[in-house]
């Protein structure tokens, strides 16, 4: 697990006009909750915050994050960005705790499609499902990213949450609820198929309606 940090300072103004004034200034308000602390009210420095936030590991990897020179592990929970503009409006920050188990959310890298017999096959159409997923694990344990191994993926395979490869200590809460929620990842169908499904669907749906209930009589 790579060390990642981030330096704030704590605040003492809340509310609306206090937020709008900060970042008119190029802050951030943000907070920091859980443990056994209470909420503490914080700010960030705007320009390398959005930086940071440019990367994978802000949303899903624990920060070393540095509150008036004393460091707190936390979790990234909520970030809320203005509509338009390239702002930050305000940051959720959630405290780990070594020895408690945690859930977040964590991307898939797929690799070597490239080289898997579906990928190297001109009409086959390599869909992914899910590009992130829930574990819960200890923060020691807590991955950047999970690996997805494409490389034997063929023709007509699926492959389903249940046959990731998970790193020690890492588990996925959502196959506890049955078999109907091992859902599939990563699918390879026949492009040519989904063309002419496509397309048969498409002159169907060009059919006048009075043939149709011609037809029908």
């Amino acid at each position: 697990m790579s060390e990642h940090s981030l330096k704030a300072v704590s605040r003492s103004d809340e509310g609306k006009g206090a937020s709008r004034r900060l970042r008119h200034a190029g802050v951030i308000p943000a907070i920091v909750y859980g443990g056994k602390s209470a909420p503490k009210s914080i700010q960030l420095d705007h320009e390398p915050t959005w930086l940071a936030q440019q990367n994978e590991w802000f949303y899903s990897s624990i920060i070393d994050l540095e509150i008036d020179g004393k460091s707190e592990k936390v979790l990234l929970r909520d970030m809320q960005r203005h509509p338009y503009k390239q702002l930050i409006m305000h940051l959720d920050f959630q405290r780990v705790t070594a020895g408690q188990a945690l859930r977040t959310r964590v991307p898939l890298h797929f690799a070597n499609e490239d080289k898997s017999p579906a990928g190297k096959a001109a009409d086959v159409v390599v869909t992914h499902e899910l590009n992130e997923i829930e574990i819960s694990c200890l923060p020691k344990n807590l991955p950047e990213f999970i690996e997805v191994d494409l490389s034997e993926l063929k023709l007509g395979e699926t492959i389903h949450l249940s046959e990731l490869k998970l790193p020690k200590g890492v588990e996925i809460p959502e196959l506890k609820l049955g078999k109907e929620h091992d859902v599939a990842v990563v699918v390879a169908r026949a492009g040519r198929v989904e063309a002419e499904d496509s397309a048969a669907e498409e002159d169907s749906a060009e059919v006048p309606a009075s043939k149709v209930e011609k037809g029908e009589e």
